[in-house]
């Protein structure tokens, strides 16, 4: 038996109706910040992801699905989203139209890695970004969008931790600043950090070894090396969090895992999903990225958000999503009798009766394998149908239909043409 591959999962009834309303909470907030969807490729070549996301980064050293066309080029399957929104704003001169511009992604994204509970190798990721906006107001206004979405899934209680990392200008001297400081402790740091100490010294900051962990809690700040540029923003970024009542958490170690990132990075967490596993969603500023891949210089700000993660919170929290589906109408139609109905017109009839109920946009099924009565019923009470129509010999006979409310017990027979009528009004009765 061939099986998914390992960090992979598919997504069976009941709990893909659960997928589909997370989906269209995030697609309508971010609807209402009028934000545009854009669909981006599933693979990019591989130089896109090396160039943006950076070389020394754990993605582009490890965790990347790389392979080579018929031609010899190397693709990469998207583990980000943030690089391919650029790219494609790049590619096709959106920063000559009007600005900022703001859209917003949904799609699978692809890291090998360890699978563990709300993180896969392949998951699927939901992202905004804004290009055109170096104001703290667009950072402001990503992070405000992230928590209505956590809001709308009932997660209170979510908690911001916010940092800046400077740009170009003022990393240099902080680079310097965080080699000095590790390289007395060298030995004691993890093989990763230490092959990339002189190349980033940043990815330190972001090591998950527990013995890195503890080494960089005592080391310099981005924060006391942000030129007066940075500086400025980072004190109007915290003034308008203040001013509409967002509390936050300055974290100086936090930096987050992609190079491409400046001044502005973020984390919004929920705890009662543990330590280890809290993160909501996370982004930041990235007001170099069009320019690296060869566009004007335009600012960016943006976050991606997990939603594998984000349904295991909501099982944890105030509201959560029910599997379990109904459908409005079951229609029961049994296998007519020895001779009757030979001209398949009781099978025209429950046709044409669900298309009707389908285009009003009622979710209706029936049975096509026709079976007895009884199996038929307790087909309609899986589904938990909200009405019954039964088509049987005598209905057909006399053109009628017979109406059952499985909420409320009643039944009553009404002509064919009254059908419909007759399960919208009852619907809007309850």
């Amino acid at each position: 038996m061939i099986k998914s591959p390992r960090g992979t999962s598919d997504v069976l009834p009941p709990e893909s109706a659960k997928w589909i309303y997370l989906e269209g909470i995030v697609r309508e907030v971010a609807r209402r910040y009028n934000f545009d969807e854009i669909r981006l490729p599933t693979f990019e070549h591989s130089e896109l992801f090396s160039r943006t996301v950076g070389e020394t980064t754990d993605i582009v050293e490890k965790e990347m699905y790389t392979f080579k066309d018929k031609t010899g080029r190397d693709l990469t399957l998207r583990p980000e989203g943030t690089a391919g929104v650029a790219r494609a704003f790049v590619e096709h001169g959106m920063a000559s139209g009007p600005l900022p511009r703001k859209f917003y992604y949904l799609g699978s994204m692809f890291r090998y890695e360890r699978p563990q509970a709300g993180r896969y190798r392949e998951h699927r990721q939901f992202g905004v970004e804004i290009f055109g906006s170096p104001s703290p107001h667009s950072d402001v206004e990503v992070i405000t969008l992230a928590m209505d979405i956590a809001e709308e899934l009932g997660l209170t209680g979510t908690e911001l931790y916010i940092n800046s990392i400077g740009c170009p200008k003022c990393r240099g001297p902080y680079k310097e600043a965080l080699i000095a400081y590790l390289t007395p402790h060298i030995d004691e740091l993890c093989e990763d950090c230490r092959s990339r100490l002189t190349r980033n010294p940043l990815r330190a900051l972001d090591c998950k070894s527990e013995r890195c962990k503890a080494l960089v809690a005592g080391a310099p700040s981005s924060l006391d090396y942000l030129c007066g540029e940075c500086k400025e923003h980072w004190d109007r970024f915290r003034e308008i969090l203040t001013a509409v009542g967002i509390p936050y958490t300055v974290d100086k170690s936090l930096v987050r895992g992609l190079d491409y990132y400046t001044r502005t990075v973020f984390e919004l967490k929920w705890p009662p999903l543990g330590p280890a596993g809290s993160t909501l969603c996370g982004g930041g500023r990235y007001d170099g990225l069009v320019e690296q891949l060869g566009g004007p210089p335009v600012a960016g700000v943006g976050f991606g958000m997990g939603l594998e993660r984000m349904l295991l919170a909501n099982e944890k929290g105030e509201k959560p999503i029910q599997a379990g589906g109904e459908i409005d109408v079951f229609i029961v139609c049994p296998k007519g009798g020895e001779g009757e109905d030979k001209g398949f017109e009781r099978e025209a009839r429950l046709q044409e009766l669900a298309r009707a109920f389908r285009r009003k946009g009622l979710r209706c099924d029936f049975d096509p394998l026709q079976r007895s009565m009884k199996a038929q019923m307790k087909q309609a009470d899986r589904m938990n149908a909200r009405f019954v129509v039964i088509l049987g010999e005598d209905e057909f006979r006399s053109r009628s239909a017979s109406v059952r409310s499985m909420r409320h017990g009643w039944q009553k027979t009404v002509p064919i043409e009254e059908v419909l009528a007759t399960i919208e009004e009852a619907g809007q009765n309850g």
